[in-house]
């Protein structure tokens, strides 16, 4: 009776260890969804006609305890306006989506107003923006991933980068450690845009490392982002970005861009190597990720 007794206490002792440590683990994620690093309205450039801009040299800021592959995912609780906050995951092909999406039309965002314009792709000019695509972590209709997003966001600014994700985990099996944390200027219902980082874990970074800022913007639409209220025009206090073109050199073999004097670059066969002259972003638009040697 008594051996019985004491594996009983044993076992439960053991659950409670391996529950604690699991709190534990989930206590720092939640930490690290709330403190992501954000970026200012006074260091991020006016939007100028691109959908969006590389911040931080294109480096995330992801903390070394989280490269491992264990999948993960976890959304901020809405502030005291209803708007969401960071969204941050260890994507991994088991947390992916099995099933087709359903309907989110019941969720309504902050800054949510369904109107449509002629000179908007689809006609409406907002969508219920997954801040982590449904492709990624299979969230459909979750009020903490959901924000007012125009088309041109949605599409232009963070499909790219969110296909380019998704591509990389099926034909690797491998995770990514994904961000996005949405920017509201004071109290402001409509985010001015979103901060995406992402880094591949198994490979540190060697095929999916970017951190960038799509705007939530619409070419031809002037917004209210206290509101979310919109009219159709041109916004009058843009600033221009100058984004050069350099030369770089091309692996079409593996998909990788270079720097003309990168030690890898030389090494690529011939019949793969092609010198291309473009700005960073159109190459990692055109399916591309930057050499993890020379860091382009």
């Amino acid at each position: 009776m008594n051996k019985k007794r004491k594996s009983i206490v044993l076992l439960f002792t053991l659950i409670t260890l391996i529950f604690a440590v699991a709190c534990g683990n989930l206590d720092a994620i939640s930490q690290a969804t709330q403190s992501s690093t954000v970026i200012s309205m006074e260091t991020l450039p006016k939007y100028s006609g691109e959908p969006y801009v590389v911040i931080n040299n294109n480096e995330p800021n992801f903390e070394q305890k989280y490269f491992n592959t264990n999948s993960f995912e976890s959304y901020s609780d809405l502030d005291s306006l209803g708007r969401c906050g960071v969204a941050f995951a260890n994507i991994g092909k088991d947390i992916m989506p099995t099933e087709e999406r359903g309907s989110i039309s019941h969720v309504k965002p902050t800054g949510w107003h369904s109107i449509k314009y002629d000179n908007v792709d689809g006609k409406y000019l907002y969508n219920r923006c997954h801040l982590i695509g449904f492709q990624l972590t299979g969230e459909n209709a979750n009020e903490k991933n959901l924000i007012t997003g125009t088309r041109y966001l949605n599409v232009e600014a963070m499909l790219p980068f969110e296909n380019m994700v998704a591509d990389y985990i099926k034909e690797t099996n491998n995770h990514v450690l994904y961000r996005v944390t949405p920017l509201f200027e004071g109290d402001n219902l409509l985010a001015t845009g979103v901060q995406i980082e992402a880094e591949s874990v198994e490979d540190n970074g060697e095929d999916i490392l970017f951190n960038v800022f799509c705007y939530n913007s619409q070419p031809g639409i002037v917004l209210d982002y206290k509101t979310g209220e919109s009219k159709q025009g041109v916004e009058q206090n843009s600033t221009t970005v100058t984004i050069n073109s350099q030369n770089y050199i091309l692996n079409t073999n593996s998909k990788k861009f270079h720097k003309e004097d990168c030690s890898s670059a030389k090494t690529i066969k011939a019949e793969s190597r092609q010198q291309y002259t473009a700005t960073r972003e159109e190459l990692i638009l055109k399916g591309y990720s930057p050499c993890g040697v020379c860091k382009p």
